[in-house]
C-alpha cells in the first residue's frame, strides 16, 4: 500500500480525541512544524483534538516550538516524557497541576520504542534505580495529580537482583521528519542534523498499528533514492507531508535553517581559535577539565559542561585528544548549546540516538560532566526539579548512572552570585540568594551511595571549592585563592563535609585570560 501525500492541515485532520501522539525530534531538530503548527489552530479554533496523550524521547522545543504546540489544556491530558527544560508552557502546566505528567529518562524511552518495536510489553532496565523513577521514590510522577495514577514503571527482581521494567505505551500517530520521500515513501535524512531513534518509534508505533506520518523537504521519483540511505522504507509510511514553508517550518535547527556543517556534508576550518572572554562560567569548566586525563571519551550534559568545556577542549588544542560526545549520537567536533543543543560542526562519527544510550548503559563513558541544582549530605543530586518546576530529566539519569567519573559543574550558590577574579584568585562580591547545597534535596536525580557501590567517582567542581564523594560524604578538597573556608564555603552550605588533611588551592593557571595549557596540566599527552 503507497502513502498517502496530504498537506500538513489535513495530516493533522487524522488526530482524533483521545489518540497518543508520538513526536521524535530533540530541541527543534526534527520538529514537524508543518504539521504541529494547524494542529494546535485545529484545536483552538474548534477544541479538538482532546486529551491527546502526547508521548516523546528528548526534550523537543526551543522555548516556541516543537511540543509546545500542544500545551494546551483540554487538548493534552497527558505527557509522558523526559525534559521540559526549553518547554516553559509544559513546565508551567505540569507544575500547576493541570496535567498528567510522567519523566522517564530519555534513553529509556529509546530503548522502550525499540522493545515495543519489536513486540515486547515493556523494557527491562537498571537505568533509574535509586531516583525518582523509581516507583519506591516517586515512579516518575511529576506532580500531585499524577500521583494515585497508574505506574508506567514497575520494581521487579529478576535473578535475584532489582530492575525497573518500563511499561509499553501504545502509539495511536508518531510524527516525524525526514528530508526526501520518494513516490513509494521512502524516507532519506540528508539534510537532517541527527539520526535520532526514528526507526524504533516508526516500528513501534506500527507494531501497534498505528499511523506514521512523516514531514519532508521534497519528493523523488520512485527508483532513484539509493537504498543505503534509505532510513525509513515505504512500507511504514501512511501518510508523507511536503513542508509549504521550509524557511519556518523545516529548519536543521531554531537558529539554522540550513548549515552542510552541522549535517556533515562539509568539513569548517578550525583553525585560529579565539579564546572566549573569561567568565564565572569558564573557571568552572577550565576547572572541571582539569579531572580529564588522555586518550578519554567524555559526555557533554546541558548547560556549563556543553557550553564552556567543548570550547575550552578545542582552545587547548586537545580535539584529537579527548572525544567528546552527546546523548544525541554526535561524536567529536565542536557541539553546540542552549536551543541548538545535540548538534555539532565536523563530527567524526554521528550514531543513532537508540544506539548511543546502549553505549551510556552498557560500556559507560570514561567522564561525564553534568550541571546540579542542589546537593545534599548523603550524595543525592537533584537536576531536574525545583520549587514544583519540573525540567525533567533527559539523559542525564541514564548517563550518570554508569559513567566511570562524574563530574558536576555548577556555581556554589545561586540567584544573584558575583565575583571577581584575577591572576592570583578570586572574589565573592555578592553572595547568591539560594543554597545549592543543602540538607535534602528536593528529587533525587542521582543516588550518590548508589553511584560508590558500582565503582564510579563522583565529583562535585564550583568557582572556590571542589569536592569528592566518599563513603563518608563529601569531603572537601580543594579550595580556590582568595576564600575564606569557613565564612564562604562552610558557612553557605546546610551541612558540614568532610575537610581533606591535604586540603590544595585551586591553580592559578584557570585565571589566565589566555588559554591555560590544559595539555601539560593533564601531563603533555
Amino acid at each position: 500500500m503507497r502513502p498517502q501525500f496530504l498537506s500538513g492541515s489535513a495530516a493533522a485532520a487524522l488526530i482524533d480525541d483521545g489518540m497518543t501522539v508520538l513526536t521524535v525530534g530533540m530541541t527543534l531538530i526534527g520538529a514537524s512544524e508543518s504539521v504541529l503548527k494547524p494542529l494546535e489552530q485545529r484545536f483552538l479554533a474548534s477544541g479538538h483534538p482532546r486529551d491527546l496523550t502526547l508521548f516523546h524521547a528528548a526534550g523537543q522545543s526551543d522555548r516556541e516550538r516543537g511540543i509546545q504546540h500542544f500545551a494546551h489544556v483540554g487538548m493534552t491530558r497527558r505527557i509522558i516524557g523526559s525534559h521540559w527544560g526549553l518547554a516553559p508552557k509544559w513546565m508551567d502546566l505540569i507544575s500547576g497541576d493541570q496535567i498528567e505528567a510522567y519523566c522517564l529518562p530519555q534513553g529509556q524511552i529509546t530503548h522502550l520504542l525499540r522493545d515495543m518495536g519489536a513486540g515486547l510489553k515493556g523494557h527491562l532496565s537498571k537505568v533509574g534505580l535509586g531516583t525518582f523513577i523509581d516507583p519506591r521514590l516517586e515512579g516518575g510522577k511529576m506532580n500531585q495529580r499524577t500521583r494515585p495514577l497508574q505506574d508506567l514503571v514497575e520494581l521487579v527482581e529478576f535473578q535475584g537482583e532489582p530492575y525497573l521494567y518500563y511499561h509499553q505505551v501504545p502509539i495511536d500517530i508518531c510524527l516525524i521528519r525526514g528530508t526526501t520521500a520518494d513516490e513509494h515513501g521512502n524516507i532519506t535524512f540528508e539534510d537532517e542534523v541527527l539520526k535520532l531513534e526514528v526507526l524504533p518509534a516508526v516500528l513501534a508505533t506500527k507494531h501497534f498499528g498505528g499511523k506514521v506520518i512523516v514531514q519532508v523537504k521534497q519528493i523523488a521519483q520512485a527508483g532513484t533514492l539509493h537504498a543505503k540511505q534509505v532510513t525509513i522504507p515505504g512500507a511504514f509510511v501512511d501518510v508523507v507531508v511536503v513542508s509549504d514553508n521550509l524557511e519556518q517550518d523545516h529548519r536543521q535547527t531554531s537558529s539554522f535553517y540550513y548549515d552542510p556543517a552541522y549535517s556533515g556534508d562539509i568539513r569548517v576550518p578550525q583553525s585560529g581559535v579565539k579564546s572566549t572572554p573569561l567568565t564565572i562560567r569558564k573557571l568552572i569548566g577550565r576547572r572541571a577539565a582539569m579531572e580529564l586525563k588522555p586518550g578519554v571519551t567524555i559526555n557533554l550534559g546541558t548547560g556549563i559542561p556543553n557550553d564552556e568545556i567543548g570550547g575550552i577542549v578545542l582552545e587547548e588544542g586537545l580535539s584529537d585528544d579527548i572525544l567528546i560526545t552527546v546523548e544525541s549520537g554526535v561524536y567529536g567536533g565542536s557541539p553546540l548549546g542552549g536551543i541548538d543543543f545535540g548538534i555539532a560542526k565536523n563530527m567524526e562519527a554521528l550514531l543513532e540516538h537508540t544506539a548511543q544510550f546502549d553505549f551510556y548503559n552498557g560500556t559507560g563513558v570514561d567522564f561525564t560532566f553534568m550541571g546540579v541544582g542542589q546537593i545534599d549530605s548523603d550524595g543525592r543530586v537533584n537536576s531536574t526539579k525545583f520549587s514544583g518546576r519540573s525540567t525533567g530529566a533527559g539523559g542525564f539519569i541514564d548517563i550518570t548512572q554508569f559513567a566511570k567519573h562524574v563530574v558536576f559543574c555548577t556555581t556554589f550558590t545561586a540567584q544573584g552570585l558575583k565575583v571577581d577574579f584575577d591572576r592570583d584568585g578570586m572574589r565573592i562580591v555578592e553572595e547568591g540568594k539560594s543554597r545549592k547545597f543543602v540538607n535534602e534535596v528536593e528529587q533525587v536525580s542521582f543516588n550518590g551511595k548508589m553511584a560508590l557501590e558500582r565503582g564510579q567517582r563522583v565529583s562535585v567542581v564550583t568557582e572556590r571549592a571542589v569536592f569528592q564523594l566518599s563513603a563518608g560524604g563529601w569531603e572537601l578538597i580543594e579550595v580556590a585563592p582568595g576564600v575564606d573556608v569557613e565564612r564562604e564555603v562552610l558557612g553557605q552550605m546546610d551541612f558540614v563535609p568532610m575537610i581533606s588533611s591535604n586540603l590544595s588551592s585551586t591553580n592559578t593557571v584557570i585565571y589566565r585570560q589566555s588559554p591555560f595549557g590544559l595539555r601539560d596540566l593533564l601531563g603533555g599527552m
